[in-house]
């Protein structure tokens, strides 16, 4: 009886510690989803009506996608050189859809995770108005 709720803890132990380990994909996948949202993945985003069958907008470059499903928009934000961004707000209905399309390789370690820290972000950037 011992041995049997011995083997049984040692079970859960092991499915418990396996469960929570990410696959390789999972961490490749969050990896791209970080350099992307550092602007280092080209991507191009199409907008498709699909009751008139044809294409709506498409947006390409350094941009990074977050998507509302509560106000069913799309929020995209492109990085145009080092210091100018643009940001699109689009809404999302029954016949419109996108997708967006990685278009060129990435490099992404799977053994580790990417963290950024950014000094810059703590400290505000206070502007002043005198009237």
């Amino acid at each position: 009886m011992k041995r049997l709720i011995g083997t049984f803890l040692v079970s859960i132990v092991c499915l418990a510690f396996f469960t929570g380990c990410p696959t390789d994909a999972d961490r490749a996948s969050q990896n791209i989803s970080t350099a992307a949202d550092m602007f280092e993945i080209n991507r191009r985003i199409v907008f498709y009506n699909s009751i008139q069958k044809e294409y709506m907008l498409s947006i390409e470059g350094l941009c990074s996608i977050k998507a509302d499903r509560a106000d069913n928009q799309l929020e995209v934000t492109c990085k145009t050189s080092p210091t100018t961004f643009k940001k699109h707000f689009l809404g999302i209905s029954d016949n419109v859809t996108y997708f967006a399309e990685q278009l060129e390789p990435a490099k992404a370690d799977v053994y580790r995770y990417r963290v950024i820290f950014k000094p810059e972000t703590i400290l505000p950037d206070i502007d002043l108005r005198i009237k």
